[in-house]
């Protein structure tokens, strides 16, 4: 039962590392490439989405919010 366990934590530690050195081989390749290769681009867009998606409006509307408050105070005194 403990080299099952064994096994498959060697197993997945593998493929981690085979898994990074093939990201790091296509983005060195990529880079090399010049001009022609926009899928570093991609990738790059594509970790900004999480932080374009409704919980971040909801906090830019409530910034904007926040501030008009402040701004009305700093009238008002």
């Amino acid at each position: 039962m403990e080299n099952d366990r064994v096994l498959i934590g060697a197993l997945i530690f593998f493929l981690l590392i085979v898994g990074s050195n093939l990201i790091m081989y296509g983005v060195v390749r990529g880079m090399t490439r010049g001009s022609g290769s926009n899928w570093v681009n991609t990738l790059r867009n594509s970790f900004n989405k999480p932080r374009e998606s409704s919980s971040g409006k909801s906090m830019d509307e409530l910034r904007k919010k926040i501030e008009e408050i402040e701004g009305k105070k700093q009238d008002e005194t």
